[in-house]
């Protein structure tokens, strides 16, 4: 049987990194996520803690901004290069064996694989400022501010690199409200698209 691949891109706090690890066990295949910070981090050079936030986050939420922050006297970035390294690791993985991808554009990189579900999981402002209070603590700054934030920054990350708008249903085979239908379900509606 041919290789497949699931990307999972998410809205902060909507539960994709948890949908994506537990697909995956469901389905018996590696799911990468901090596997692919560890990955990155060992063949840059740089701590997880800088290739967790580099690769996947702008350091300012315009796309703009991004295009002229950071670059040597080549015109090239630290974001530039993991972002180089992070795709052929990417691609290697898609190669080797089946898969859950969690973010890092995954969705862009493996566009042209047939063999490759693209999917976005999103949720309403309320039900993920609840989660990201509930799970990670986040009590620091307002949760709703922080969830803007990340979004905008990651958005703009996805733009800058991939020239497509982030989150727009269009890009992914499948979009899913997991407010609305639960992680229980989303994982449940992914995993028998898989199997079909």
């Amino acid at each position: 049987m041919k290789n497949r691949i699931i990307t999972i891109s998410r809205e902060f706090g909507s539960g994709g990194r948890t949908i994506g690890k537990q697909t995956a066990e469901m389905l018996r295949i590696p799911c990468y996520d901090q596997e692919l910070i560890r990955k990155l981090a060992e063949q840059s050079g740089f701590t997880q803690d800088y290739v967790a936030e580099e690769s996947e986050y702008s350091e300012h939420p315009g796309w703009f901004s991004n295009a002229f922050t950071g670059r040597s006297v080549n015109g090239l970035s630290n974001q530039d290069y993991l972002w180089s390294l992070q795709r052929q690791i990417i691609l290697d993985l898609a190669d080797k064996e089946s898969c859950v991808i969690v973010g890092r554009c995954a969705d862009y990189i493996l566009k042209d694989r047939s063999d490759c579900l693209t999917v976005f999981i999103h949720a309403d402002l309320e039900k993920r400022a609840e989660r990201i209070v509930k799970i990670y603590g986040e009590t620091d700054q307002l949760p709703q501010k922080r969830l803007l934030e990340k979004d905008k920054r990651r958005a703009a990350f996805y733009q800058f690199y991939t020239d497509m708008k982030w989150g727009q249903a269009q890009n992914y085979h499948l979009a899913l409200d997991s407010g609305a239908v639960g992680i229980e379900r989303c994982i449940s509606i992914i995993t028998d698209l898989f199997s079909d």
